[in-house]
């Protein structure tokens, strides 16, 4: 693709991104809501929770019920559906204004920049969205008994702990998920080159199967690498959301004093359910995601080439 020939991409266009990654991520992150509960679970209370993923799933359900595995369901699916609208559209927004700002080659020889601050940008606003139904969740799960539901969590956590509370975990959400969106799309962008670039047939002419293939494997090698950079404050932010703030104690005082306590070792809690939760969602929200472009008639993606930086 040359700079002639870039796509021009219309409102429309960026709306079926945000459309395609809205369902992407809500159908994907809803679909992983028990390994979710039990991966939170684990990171909150390791000494109760200390049998790994099957045991505590065992132990979920033989004290609480096969419907505890579901709880924090609403806000999850919503939550994220909001945050994949952002995340998708964009990225997909932010690496067109790149290219259009450096020219073409110049975003081709510096790609990977273009990719990370994309992703970057994109993942900021996407927190913005998903911060206060993270928290909800989050909460509904630690403390089951909080709730009954989405609005019932929200409503009592804004009614007792006021607006800001949804945002205590903010911090720590973006320590998370910027460097899990960062990782996530650029390894799938390079992942998917170098196979492609391994593969003698065409892209253009490879089948619907086989890009679908490309996609998931891609997915899982982006997901992987997604999770493993993101997991200490994924588990700090698991902690914040269930820690109330002493008085006068700073939302940073807090995330200090919750960081110490954990240790490194602890801030890996949970790390293999999470690769197995992050690997599959990722590969699937990739794969849905591209069909889901074509259904909606999108243009194709813009593609920077092999090599750069």
């Amino acid at each position: 693709m040359s700079a002639q020939t870039l796509p021009s991409f219309t409102v429309s266009d960026y709306a079926s991104f945000a459309l395609a990654g809205a369902i992407g991520c809500g159908v994907t992150h809803g679909a992983m809501t028990p390994i979710d509960v039990i991966k939170t679970r684990i990171q909150l209370e390791p000494t109760v929770y200390n049998t790994g993923m099957v045991g505590s799933f065992k132990k979920i359900v033989g004290t609480e019920g096969a419907g505890a595995l579901l709880t924090g369901l609403g806000p999850t699916v919503l939550g994220y559906s909001m945050q994949g609208a952002f995340k998708f559209g964009g990225y997909e927004l932010f690496k067109k204004t790149f290219i259009d700002l450096l020219g073409f080659e110049t975003a081709a020889n510096y790609k990977n920049s273009v990719y990370i601050g994309s992703a970057a940008i994109a993942e900021f606003f996407a927190d913005i969205a998903l911060c206060p139904l993270e928290a909800t969740r989050i909460r509904l799960v630690s403390q089951p008994s909080f709730a009954n539901g989405l609005i019932g969590g929200f409503s009592r956590i804004f009614r007792e702990e006021g607006l800001g509370s949804f945002y205590n975990g903010f911090t720590p959400i973006l320590f998370k998920q910027i460097p899990y969106n960062i990782a996530k799309f650029l390894t799938f962008e390079r992942a998917a080159e170098a196979i492609y670039g391994a593969i003698p047939t065409p892209k253009e002419k490879l089948s619907d199967a086989a890009t679908t293939g490309i996609n998931l494997l891609s997915g899982v090698i982006a997901g992987c690498a997604a999770a493993i950079v993101s997991q200490p404050a994924d588990t700090l932010l698991s902690k914040v959301n269930k820690t109330k703030k002493a008085e006068g104690q700073s939302t940073v005082g807090l995330l200090v004093q919750l960081a110490k306590q954990l240790g490194f070792k602890g801030s890996f809690a949970g790390l293999p359910t999470r690769l197995i939760m992050v690997g599959t969602l990722t590969s699937l929200q990739f794969t849905i995601y591209g069909s889901l472009k074509k259904t909606l008639g999108c243009p194709p993606a813009i593609e920077l080439g092999a090599g750069g930086h």
